[in-house]
């Protein structure tokens, strides 16, 4: 496996609305999406821009994550910390399914199989104890951004 752009940190957030705050005023985001239902995953996103070389807006971005009601993964980091937090990682792959094997080729962990991610991509995760202590996106390369 190669290691692939960053593309996103994952926060996960008690309120979006206040998490844009933040990065507005005390982090100077000057890019900020609007957030977004992912109903097939319960929950709430919205995207953060930030900087890339250069200042040019390329850089990585923050995907803030908010769950919504019934949802008990983010529920569930957020019972742990209250406040929110860094939620995972997200690494681009050229092809998510030779991806997924490897992984699972070197005994890794993924959960679940590659569904659709908040960039209309594809994604899976790898289990935290096989990155780590990580929680791992994978991500393929959104077609347009190469």
């Amino acid at each position: 496996m190669k290691l692939g752009r960053l593309n996103h940190i994952g926060v996960a957030t008690p309120s979006i609305a206040d998490s844009i705050v933040f990065y507005r005023d005390v982090m100077g985001a000057t890019q900020i999406c609007e957030p977004f239902d992912l109903p097939d995953q319960g929950v709430k996103v919205c995207f953060v821009d930030t900087p890339g070389a250069g200042g040019a807006l390329d850089g990585t971005q923050i995907e803030l994550i908010e769950p919504l009601p019934g949802n008990t993964s983010i529920a569930g980091f957020l019972e742990k910390n209250p406040a929110g937090g860094q939620h995972h990682m997200c690494y681009e792959v050229p092809d998510i399914h030779a991806a997924k094997a490897e992984f699972e080729s070197m005994g890794k962990r993924v959960l679940g199989e590659p569904r659709i991610g908040a960039h209309g991509t594809l994604i899976f995760f790898v289990h935290p104890r096989d990155m780590g202590g990580v929680l791992t996106e994978i991500m393929e390369t959104p077609k347009e951004a190469h």
